[in-house]
């Protein structure tokens, strides 16, 4: 009787043990998950609505069986919305670590300074992650930056983001505008540098192209830059071809060239830099400028020294066998 009892004792302690291994050991034993597997975890989920989520999507053998070892063995912090990457064979443990404590993926939308908003909604548009249809954005209303967004997020809430930070940046930057800016609203400011932004691709040069503007604009003298000229052809698109003469004359409400004063409204999305630059631009007194070869401009403050310049740029072009 004796040696039965001790060996019944001895069975129900191995089937103790063998209960004990396979619930510990398929807590990080290498799961099935044959690749990396995005999966995302709505806001608001439950974990166990996120097992039941990863049963169907193979990341886990069981509902059950997960949920039993989280509560046992897991840490207890809650897990987070979002995005996460799981990698090919990831145990039990390291899925839930990866949903509690893991960073999500970063997907981001990216509007570079100067995109202009038929090219911004053409990029959200091929976005295949994103759901929705939009119509095309308010030129100037996106501040160039970059977005996250979550897979199966409406195009119409990524644009909201991008305007919202524009709306909040030209609220900051507006109250810090010195009295040596020309402009008068944030309107204007915005329109004001989506021409600095056009004219000119080199940073550091803002200031001084804002600070030409302003002078121009100050004395009554027209703007004269062209991609205002442009603009309303391709709505901030590339020509693709030289501009016609009869175009830079064409008195429409963008043309610089052909009216004073600023363009009826924005002929891209500026950046901060050069929201920046028309609120604060350069003290100088140059009205002129011309590119100098090197991406960049010299500037003039009189005709005479604008025409010296702009014939040594023609020259140099001529050198260049551009004309």
């Amino acid at each position: 009787m004796r040696r039965a009892g001790c060996l019944g004792v001895g069975v129900v302690a191995l089937v103790v043990a063998l209960f004990l291994a396979w619930f510990a050991g398929g807590w990080w034993v290498t799961s099935k998950l044959e690749q990396d597997t995005e999966f995302t975890v709505p806001e608001g989920a439950s974990l166990t609505a996120a097992a039941r989520a990863l049963e169907m999507a193979h990341a886990i053998g069981s509902e059950r069986n997960f949920l039993l070892r989280a509560k046992t063995l897991g840490s207890g912090d809650g897990i987070q919305a979002g995005e996460f990457l799981l990698p090919a064979g990831a145990s039990e443990a390291q899925v839930l670590d990866i949903l509690q404590h893991g960073k999500s993926l970063r997907r981001l939308v990216t509007v570079p300074e100067g995109m202009p908003t038929i090219l911004v909604w053409e990029k959200l548009k091929a976005e295949p992650l994103l759901t929705g249809d939009i119509p095309v954005p308010a030129e100037g209303s996106v501040l160039p930056d970059s977005y996250d967004f979550q897979r199966g997020e409406t195009r119409a809430a990524v644009v909201a983001r991008m305007q919202k930070a524009m709306r909040e940046y030209l609220a900051e930057a507006w109250a810090k505008r010195k009295p040596t800016s020309v402009v008068e609203t944030p309107q204007e400011a915005v329109i004001l540098a989506s021409v600095v932004e056009k004219e000119t691709g080199k940073a550091s040069e803002r200031p001084m192209v804002a600070g030409v503007m302003s002078n121009r604009l100050r004395i009554g003298m027209a703007l004269g830059a062209d991609a205002t000229a442009i603009y309303p052809i391709t709505k901030g698109k590339p020509l693709g071809r030289l501009i016609l003469r009869s175009e830079l004359r064409d008195p429409n409400p963008y043309n610089t060239r052909a009216i004073r004063g600023l363009p009826i409204g924005p002929i891209t999305n500026p950046g901060r830099e050069a929201i920046a630059a028309v609120l604060d631009p350069a003290s100088t007194k140059a009205l002129y400028y011309v590119a100098d070869g090197t991406g960049g401009h010299v500037f003039a403050d009189t005709l005479e020294q604008h025409n010296a310049n702009a014939a040594k740029w023609r020259a140099l072009r001529r050198a260049r066998g551009e004309m």
